[in-house]
C-alpha cells in the first residue's frame, strides 16, 4: 500500500506531462486548420485569429478538389501506411518473440543487428535502394514504398516489442504449452494481447514517418497514379509562386486521418510509453 501512494504522484505527473505535451503538439495543428478557412491576405495578416464574416473562405478547399486527384493520392497514402503498419507490426512482434523466448548462440548480435537501423538512417542508400527498385520492375509502384517503409520500421519495432515480451510471465505461456497449444497460438492468443499498448506505440511512431514522408514518393514514386498525398500537395507549391490556401487546405484534410488513429491509439500509446516507469 505504501508502495501505491509512494508512486500514484509520479504516475499523475507523468501522464499530465504526456497531455500537456500533446496540447503543445497539437497547436500548430490547430493554427493550419483554422488558416485554411480564411482568405489569402487574413493568413499573413492574422494567422492566429479565428475566421469571421470578413476573413472567410473556401477556396484553398475549391481548388484542391479542382486540381490534381486529391481522392487518388489520399487513397494511395491510406494503402502505402495500413499495409506498411500491418507488416511492421507483424513482423517486427514475431522477430521480437524470437528474441525474447529462444535463447541461441549469437541471440545478442541478431539483436543488434536487427537494431542497427535505428542508428543508419535508410535514407542514406537512397541510390541502392532506387537501383534495386528499377532492377525488380518496382518503381512507380506503391510496393516500393511499402517494402522501404517496412525496412524502415522493423528496427524500432523490434527493439520496443523484444523489451515488452521478455516481461511477459514464462508460467503463462508454459501453461499455454501444456494446454497444447502451439507456438504460433502462444504468441497470436496469449502474447499479442499482453503487449499491445506496445503494439499501440510502435504503430504511432511509425505512423507519421510513413504518412508525411515526401522523400521516397518523390524518388520511387512520382508517377500521378501512384502519387502519395504528401507528394501531390507540393503542385501548389512553386518556385516563385504558392498558393497557401490549396496548401494548407491538404495539410487540414491530410492531417485528419493521423488524428483519428491518434484518438483511437491515444490511452494505448500513453501505457506504452509509461509502462515500466510508473510501476
Amino acid at each position: 500500500m505504501r508502495t501505491a501512494r509512494t508512486h500514484f504522484p509520479s504516475a499523475v505527473a507523468m501522464h499530465g506531462a504526456l497531455l500537456l505535451y500533446m496540447l503543445i503538439a497539437l497547436f500548430p495543428i490547430f493554427v493550419i486548420l483554422i488558416n485554411s478557412f480564411k482568405k489569402r491576405k487574413s493568413i499573413f495578416r492574422e494567422p492566429l485569429a479565428l475566421p469571421n464574416s470578413d476573413s472567410f473562405s473556401l477556396i484553398g478547399y475549391k481548388t484542391v478538389m479542382e486540381q490534381g486527384d486529391f481522392f487518388l493520392y489520399f487513397q494511395n497514402s491510406m494503402i502505402v501506411t495500413v499495409v506498411s503498419l500491418f507488416f511492421i507490426l507483424l513482423f517486427g512482434a514475431m522477430a521480437a518473440y524470437a528474441l525474447s523466448e529462444y535463447r541461441f548462440r549469437g541471440n545478442l548480435l541478431m539483436g543488434l543487428y536487427l537494431a542497427l537501423g535505428i542508428m543508419i538512417p535508410i535514407r542514406i542508400g537512397t541510390v541502392a535502394i532506387l537501383e534495386m527498385m528499377v532492377a525488380t520492375g518496382l518503381v512507380n509502384t506503391l510496393w516500393a514504398l511499402i517494402l522501404v517503409y517496412i525496412a524502415q520500421g522493423l528496427p524500432l519495432a523490434v527493439f520496443i516489442l523484444s523489451e515488452f515480451m521478455r516481461q511477459v510471465s514464462d508460467d503463462l505461456k508454459n501453461a499455454g504449452r501444456m494446454d497444447g497449444l502451439s507456438e504460433y497460438q502462444i504468441f497470436f492468443r496469449l502474447v499479442l494481447p499482453l503487449v499491445r499498448p506496445a503494439m499501440a506505440t510502435v504503430a504511432v511512431f511509425n505512423m507519421i514517418p510513413i504518412w508525411n514522408d515526401l522523400w521516397f514518393p518523390l524518388i520511387l514514386a512520382p508517377g500521378e497514379e501512384v502519387k502519395t498525398l504528401t507528394l501531390g500537395s507540393q503542385v501548389f507549391i512553386g518556385q516563385y509562386v504558392t498558393n497557401w490556401n490549396a496548401v494548407l487546405s491538404a495539410l487540414s484534410m491530410a492531417v485528419i486521418p493521423v488524428l483519428i488513429l491518434y484518438v483511437i491509439f491515444s490511452r494505448q500509446l500513453i501505457r506504452g510509453i509509461t509502462s515500466g516507469a510508473v510501476k
